[in-house]
C-alpha cells in the first residue's frame, strides 16, 4: 500500500513564518539586550567587560593555533594558556568586587581596594608564568 504525503505549500509556508518570527524575536532580544546593556551598565564594567572578551579571545587563538602548530615549546605554550585562563578568572573577580549591585555581598566594599588585588595578584602570576617559561 502507498503512502501519500501530506504536506503542501501551506504547511511549508507556515514553517517558514514559524522560522522569520523566531529569527525576528531572535534578533529583538538581541537589540534589547545591547540597549539594556549600554545603559544600566557603568562604564567601567564595560571596560572590564572589553578586557575579558580580549582575554577570552586571547586563550581560543592560543587553544586553535596549539591544536594545528603542535605545542612544541610546551612550557611556552603552557604558560601562555595558562596566564588568560588565570587573567580571566582574576578579572571576573574585579568586575564582582567593581559591581555596584554586589555592595552588600563584598562588605567592606571598596572598588579601590579591589583594584590593588587585582594588580597584585597580576604581578604575582606574571612572575610564576615568567619562571615557568625557562
Amino acid at each position: 500500500m502507498a503512502v501519500k504525503s501530506t504536506s503542501s505549500k501551506s504547511d511549508y509556508k507556515s514553517v517558514s513564518a514559524k522560522v522569520s518570527s523566531d529569527s525576528q524575536s531572535f534578533t529583538s532580544v538581541v537589540k534589547e539586550f545591547l540597549y539594556k546593556y549600554k545603559t544600566t551598565t557603568p562604564k567601567r564594567l564595560r571596560v572590564l567587560d572589553a578586557y575579558l572578551a580580549y582575554v577570552l579571545l586571547t586563550g581560543i587563538i592560543q587553544f586553535i593555533y596549539c591544536c594545528i602548530a603542535g605545542t612544541f615549546p610546551f612550557n611556552s605554550f603552557l604558560s601562555g594558556f595558562i596566564s588568560c585562563v588565570a587573567s580571566f578568572i582574576l578579572a571576573v573577580c574585579l568586575r564582582m568586587h567593581s559591581n555596584p549591585q554586589n555592595k552588600n555581598v563584598f562588605i567592606p566594599s571598596c572598588p579601590e581596594s579591589a583594584y590593588a588585588d587585582f594588580i597584585f595578584a597580576h604581578v604575582i602570576l606574571h612572575l610564576v608564568v615568567f619562571n615557568f617559561i625557562g
